[in-house]
């Protein structure tokens, strides 16, 4: 059946027209305080054992990381002052900036760091690779300290500086103590705001205010990296999930920045002088993610005839619905990247039904149930799965849609067992092209197991493909190694790219020094009015 994305919008206009944020608790000081929709609601805290883009923007509010990245994809110190490498390669000293400071009014020292970046490395799939370097660490001086290497890493500040999930950021040591594989209970961070968690509602609100003891950098900001000068008082994370409300805020000026509105609601927020429109620069993109460990799909086969099956289009009109916000994408590296090949896209997705139903049968699917896991508060993910689910009936696939909140899907994602056990087959995502522009960077394409990203595929060709590629300094051969990566993806098929999407997002005019990044900067922003 046709799938029409305005189904998501229906019944919003009543509740936009009702003034939803007229009677909420917020700050009434309109000039000191910014109101920001994100693209959900926040769910919980930690950065580290989770890779949503609503948690990462969370932690850019309230920490700070060693390096960053810039606009030019450029590695500069952000906490560092100076560095020094030793000539054999085998150790890097590292030394604190000065007058760095908890929120907890603690000083930021070497331990801090090493914790933080220890525990950053047994999640982060680009950490996980840093680690196997890492012969250990050594505290000089409360402001010092050194990381001692088995083998020359140069793509360490890389590492440490890179952009998006999972961010390596600076916890106090106490918390970056925390199992790797537990949330942490403590948001204590040294950045530009701090996280008001009393009066934080997890799924509903969240409110961050200026941290008078930060000291910026004094270079001019560039998307991770520069000076992160707070100029806004206050930051309230207003949870609207109905598009329609949501878009009659932000006209109505009860908010100022709505990260992701539907292209459908674009026209309304256009013809509104006093809202201006922007696309995050790169991209998204879209995908569906297999469980690799339990039937059927821990049968690379029967993953790679659903792969032949899927037409992207189908997915990118269903998200979008408007050309002008889509292209096709068979590639697993970002479009237009250096590394981005596209090698055996065409042949692997040709979108054809019939012999994907041949496919199937010859990779022995028996009609195993499968668990399509579908947020139904995230449109973007909910629309790709409405789209899977229709795919799925017509390839005879026993499929069960199972509609959750984004809190319970992050809950249920984590499960690794059979779908009647609470576990799970499909879901479908986003992600920001700046997380897939290398194999070094892309978290998908870690092919190492249960340290894998949700969903857990493991081959070993993949990960010497990876391997090599890190060790390899040339260029171009790098791009070689990079096509045999996409080569073997598309035969073993970690998962599927659905489609490249430009997403809008929408604000009033009367901010001002907004850092236009693939990540939601809220530092050199200022508010008129």
């Amino acid at each position: 059946m046709p799938i029409d994305r305005r189904q998501m919008l229906t019944g919003a206009g009543a509740l936009a027209a009702s003034g939803f944020l007229s009677n909420r608790a917020f700050s009434q000081s309109a000039a000191a305080t910014l109101r920001f929709i994100p693209s959900t609601p926040l769910p919980s805290l930690d950065p580290i054992t989770a890779t949503s883009y609503v948690i990462r923007n969370h932690g850019y509010l309230i920490y700070d990381t060693l390096f960053a990245t810039d606009a030019n994809f450029q590695i500069k110190p952000q906490m560092v002052q100076a560095w020094e490498t030793a000539p054999d390669g085998l150790s890097w000293t590292f030394h604190l900036r000065d007058g760095l400071v908890f929120h907890d009014d603690e000083p930021v020292r070497a331990q801090d760091c090493i914790a933080s970046i220890a525990r950053w490395s047994k999640r982060d799939a680009f950490g996980q690779t840093f680690a196997t370097f890492v012969e250990g660490y050594e505290v000089l001086d409360q402001r010092t300290f050194k990381i001692k290497l088995k083998k020359p890493f140069p793509m360490l500040p890389a590492a440490l500086g890179k952009l998006s999930s999972n961010v390596p950021f600076i916890m106090p040591e106490r918390v970056a103590q925390t199992d790797h594989m537990k949330n942490i209970a403590e948001a204590i961070g040294s950045g530009p705001w701090r996280f008001m968690d009393k009066q934080w509602v997890p799924g509903q609100n969240a409110i961050y205010e200026r941290f008078a003891k930060y000291k910026p950098r004094e270079e001019a900001p560039s998307w991770a990296a520069g000076g992160k000068v707070a100029k806004i008082d206050r930051i309230e994370w207003v949870a609207l999930t109905e598009p329609a409300a949501a878009a009659g805020a932000l006209t109505k000026g009860e908010v100022d920045w709505y990260e992701q509105p539907p292209v459908d609601l674009l026209p309304l927020l256009k013809a509104n002088k006093d809202i201006a429109i922007e696309n995050v620069p790169l991209g998204l993109f879209l995908l569906m993610r297999f469980n690799t460990l339990q039937p059927p799909f821990n049968n690379p086969a029967i993953r790679k005839a659903v792969m032949t099956a899927i037409n992207q289009a189908d997915y990118m009109e269903a998200v979008v619905g408007d050309k002008a916000y889509y292209s096709e994408a068979k590639t697993f590296f970002t479009p237009g990247s250096p590394m981005s090949t596209g090698t055996g896209g065409a042949e692997a997705m040709p979108g054809n039904l019939d012999k994907a139903k041949a496919m199937l049968k010859e990779a022995g699917y028996k009609g195993e149930k499968v668990v399509l896991l579908a947020p139904a508060d995230q449109p973007i993910a909910y629309q790709q799965c409405m789209v899977t689910e229709d795919l799925f009936k017509k390839l005879g696939i026993n499929a069960e849609l199972v509609a959750t909140d984004w809190g319970s899907f992050i809950g249920r994602r984590a499960n690794r067992g059979l779908p009647d056990q609470g576990g799970w087959s499909v879901f479908h995502t986003l992600w920001s092209c700046a997380d897939t522009l290398n194999p070094a960077l892309h978290p998908l394409m870690r092919a190492n197991g249960g340290s894998a990203w949700f969903g857990w595929p493991e081959d070993a060709a993949m990960e010497g493909l990876r391997d090599q590629w890190i060790a390899t300094p040339e260029e171009a051969k790098q791009k070689e190694i990079a096509a045999s990566i996409e080569r073997r993806a598309f035969d073993f098929v970690p998962y599927v790219p659905c489609g490249l999407v430009q997403q809008p997002m929408a604000f009033r005019k009367s901010l001002t020094g907004m850092v236009l990044s693939p990540v939601q900067f809220f530092w050199n922003m200022g508010k008129k009015g």
